[in-house]
């Protein structure tokens, strides 16, 4: 039976620094990294108890700030099947970060077993990795000083991007059951996604090499090992802002968050007409991908042009495999572009929905269709197989070649896509097979429709707490009048679209606009901060008029 005599001895250790307030959210803890050696330690036991009320099954435990400044670093945990942590548990991690003394952590540790019905004699069971953050070896030292206040058997898997640790916690859950879903180790993802990829793209045209913007994080070593996995012509890859190992430079002026944000490459990179261009983030969830034209001008492949390529692809090949009643999907949030949204209903004519931004409520819409393709803008994001989906793929009875080829394809792709997580690798993969099995360059991908120009900006406000949002956050409820304001501004915008919702982070709130051009766009992003600003209390400098 597990016992918490230990933890108060632990947890003095690891004592939580005063005047810091910890939250949950959708990626977890994260905040500076020298702050958050008390969080990780009781993250080990908040993971114990969730082990143990999962029956024994293996939870995860990831160190990493993702696209972040390297200062900052985090930890999250990943339930059984590689998802993100159920939300009722997300309050939990809150309060045991944020417990005021060592008893107190033992006092909530035994109100948790106790809501939750907890069988503590069970054997806890936690798989945990981190990135390269300069502070993670400090705060791996603090997760295993909790595993141990516990006696949780481990399984530590080093170095390794976020989305190979939801592969592998997925992998230990099922290794004994009727369908595992891999091999547990970087060689058995490696074999599985590269294996898939082959089988896919075998006889078709060879592509030219790809640039990878490894943004200086852990995305760089593991694609490279990847890469020597497949071991073939169809993969040829170049990787670019590679450095782990010299401080700051990881995520700066380059990685998938730079390239979005700032709609331009890697800094000290210059794209070649014709050249194929990628960017992970630093700990290899997120990648877009990103082109010059004959006439030098860059072009962002985002999440938005990502789902619609792959919806494209699966909606083609659930035709082709002649399983009418299999119904292809997509979720996308609010910062989705217009174009994109509209691209899926009237030329795919796809189901779409919207859903809250965070990655963990798209996965959980994309869960309820049959196979759904879900990426936010920022290049986040996968593909669902349902498990109805997956038994009408096994009960396929094909009645030509053209049919068993489509379902062979569709059985390959499933292998090629990491369902727990948005993976930048896997996707890669995915994309690269689209790209390759459709004979297209990047160039024509972009041409399937034309992102409308859109605009974000932030505005400080005294308290984020008061504005409260409806519709997958596009609509205000509060504060009172503020959407009829932004409504009368929209209005005023040929294919105008603006959204105001708060940061998940600090008290500020996001300004998004879109609208037919780039002035338009502008105009109307200014004015709806200038409101926001004037009628919610808006703090320092009034967002500037467009000029």
């Amino acid at each position: 039976m597990t016992s918490f005599a230990k933890v108060a001895e632990h947890s003095a250790r690891h004592p939580k620094p005063e005047g810091v307030t910890f939250e949950y959210g959708t990626a977890g803890f994260r905040t500076l990294g020298e702050t958050l050696a008390s969080t990780v330690f009781r993250s080990a036991l908040l993971a114990a108890l969730r082990s143990q009320s999962k029956q024994g099954r293996v939870i995860g435990v990831m160190i990493t700030a993702s696209h972040n400044h390297e200062r900052d670093n985090g930890v999250k945990l990943v339930d059984p099947m590689g998802e993100m942590l159920q939300q009722s548990w997300e309050g939990y991690c809150t309060d045991i970060a944020n417990a005021d003394s060592d008893a107190q952590v033992v006092h909530i540790l035994e109100s948790i077993v106790k809501a939750e019905g907890i069988d503590t004699s069970i054997q806890p069971k936690v798989a945990y990795a981190r990135d390269t953050r300069p502070s993670g070896p400090l705060l791996q030292a603090a997760l295993e000083d909790g595993l141990t206040a516990l006696e949780v058997e481990v399984t530590n898997y080093g170095v390794v991007t976020t989305p190979q640790l939801h592969y592998f916690v997925r992998c230990l859950n099922t290794e004994h059951s009727s369908a595992p879903y891999g091999d547990p180790t970087e060689s058995g993802y490696n074999e599985k996604y590269g294996q898939a990829f082959l089988r896919l793209v075998e006889g078709k045209p060879q592509p030219s090499t790809l640039h990878i913007d490894a943004a200086n994080g852990v995305g760089a070593p593991q694609v490279r090992k990847l890469a020597d996995a497949i071991a073939s012509p169809y993969f040829s890859i170049d990787v670019r802002n590679s450095d782990t190992e010299t401080l700051g430079k990881l995520n700066i002026d380059c990685g998938a968050d730079y390239v979005k944000s700032n709609q331009r490459p890697p800094a000290g990179t210059s794209l070649a007409p014709g050249g194929r261009y990628c960017s992970f983030d630093g700990d290899a969830d997120r990648i877009v991908y990103y082109y010059a034209d004959e006439h030098g001008i860059f072009h962002l492949l985002d999440g938005d042009k990502i789902s619609t390529l792959v919806a494209t692809y699966l909606r083609d090949l659930v035709a082709a495999a002649g399983l009418s009643d299999l119904q292809v999907g997509v979720v996308q949030t609010a910062y989705a572009n217009g174009s994109s949204t509209s691209y899926i209903k009237d030329t795919l004519r796809l189901p779409t929905v919207f859903a809250k931004t965070g990655v963990k409520h798209l996965h959980h819409e994309a869960e309820r269709m049959s196979i759904g393709a879900y990426f936010e803008a920022n290049g986040h994001g996968t593909v669902l197989f349902n498990p109805s989906a997956v038994d009408k793929l096994q009960e396929a009875k094909p009645t030509t070649p053209a049919q068993a080829d489509a379902i062979g394809r569709l059985w390959a792709l499933r292998d090629l896509i990491n369902e727990s997580v948005g993976d930048a690798m896997s996707d890669m993969l995915l994309v690269e097979t689209i790209l390759i099995c459709k004979g297209w360059t990047l160039a024509q991908w972009d041409a399937a429709y034309t992102d409308l120009p859109s605009r974000l900006l932030k505005v400080v406000v005294n308290d984020r707490n008061i504005f409260k949002t409806t519709n997958a956050e596009q609509t205000l409820t509060s504060p009172p009048g503020l959407q009829d304001v932004v409504d009368a501004l929209v209005a005023k915008f040929p294919k105008g679209r603006s959204f105001v919702r708060p940061s998940g982070t600090e008290d500020a709130v996001r300004v998004y606009a879109e609208a037919a051009t780039r002035s338009d766009c502008d105009q109307l992003a200014y004015a709806v901060a200038g409101a926001v600003f004037d009628k919610a209390g808006g703090r320092g400098e009034r967002p500037a008029e467009f000029l």
